[in-house]
């Protein structure tokens, strides 16, 4: 995931994947960029909604919606692979595979 300023004046990746356009001060902006944000902000938008996402980035203090976004990415794209277990599952299969080299 990379951080953009959306110095290009296109969309960010969400407002791209949203077909919109990319407003000044666009709370997604700053973590999806045009390129691979679009596929991130795929994902987060199929788990958890656009409106979702938007209110839950706007909740959290600047300075933190970095890990957010990451956290978001991360969940939504572990969702897309295992829709029952999420991150669950990649814990779980983790757990084993440390259990096993034990």
């Amino acid at each position: 995931m990379m951080m953009s300023a959306n110095n290009g004046g296109g969309p960010c990746g969400a407002c791209k994947f949203l077909r919109r356009k990319c407003v000044k001060g666009c709370v997604f902006a700053p973590y999806f960029d045009a390129d691979q944000g679009t596929t991130h902000f795929a994902a987060v938008h199929k788990v958890f909604g656009a409106s979702n996402a938007s209110k839950l980035l706007s909740r959290i203090p600047p300075h933190k919606r970095l890990d957010a976004v990451v956290s978001l990415c991360y969940e939504a794209m572990a969702r897309t692979r295992d829709p029952i277990y999420g991150c669950v599952g990649h814990i779980v299969a983790l757990q084993q595979q440390v259990s096993i080299t034990s």
